[in-house]
C-alpha cells in the first residue's frame, strides 16, 4: 500500500501550473498524475516523493490537499497484464472505487487502485494470489 496525494483543484486557468510550481518549488518529485474533472473543479491524484510534506506545502499555499491509502501493483507492459489482475479481483467481488495506470520502466506498469478498506486485505491477497507484486513506497519513489 501507497499514499498518494489529492488535490481539490478550481476549474480555472493557471490552477493546475500553480499547483505544480508550488510542489516543485518544495522539491516535491511527482512520479504520476491523473486529473479528473467537472464543471467547477477538478480532482487530481499525484504519487509524489513526500506526500506529507507536499500536503502542508500545498495547504500553506492555499490548496485544500489529502492523503489517500492505495493500492500499488506491479504489472508486466503487455497486452492482457491488467485484465489478468482485474479477473483476480473480480473473484473476490471487492469493488474498486478508482483506478489509473502509468508506465514505470521499459517492460513495467503500475496500476493504482483505491479500494474500500474493509475490502483491502482481500485485494491484497487476491493480487498476490495472482502472481503480481503489491508495491511499496521506496518501490515507487526510489
Amino acid at each position: 500500500m501507497i499514499m498518494q496525494l489529492t488535490v481539490f483543484l478550481e476549474n480555472s486557468e493557471g490552477r493546475l501550473a500553480d499547483l505544480c510550481r508550488t510542489l516543485a518549488n518544495a522539491n516535491v518529485n511527482m512520479s504520476a498524475l491523473t486529473i479528473a474533472e467537472t464543471s467547477e473543479y477538478g480532482l487530481v491524484r499525484i504519487i509524489c516523493d513526500n506526500v506529507f510534506h507536499a500536503v502542508d506545502v500545498l495547504e500553506e499555499a492555499g490548496f485544500r490537499a489529502t492523503k489517500t491509502k492505495v493500492l500499488a501493483v506491479e504489472l508486466p507492459d503487455r497486452p492482457g497484464a491488467l485484465a489478468e489482475m482485474l479477473e483476480a479481483l473480480d473473484s473476490t467481488k471487492v469493488n474498486i472505487e478508482y483506478g489509473y495506470c502509468f508506465q514505470s520502466n521499459g517492460d513495467t506498469a503500475i496500476d493504482v487502485l483505491k479500494i474500500n478498506p474493509a475490502d483491502r486485505d482481500a485485494a491484497e491477497k487476491a493480487i498476490s494470489g495472482a502472481g503480481f507484486k503489491l508495491l511499496h513506497w521506496d518501490d515507487i519513489v526510489s
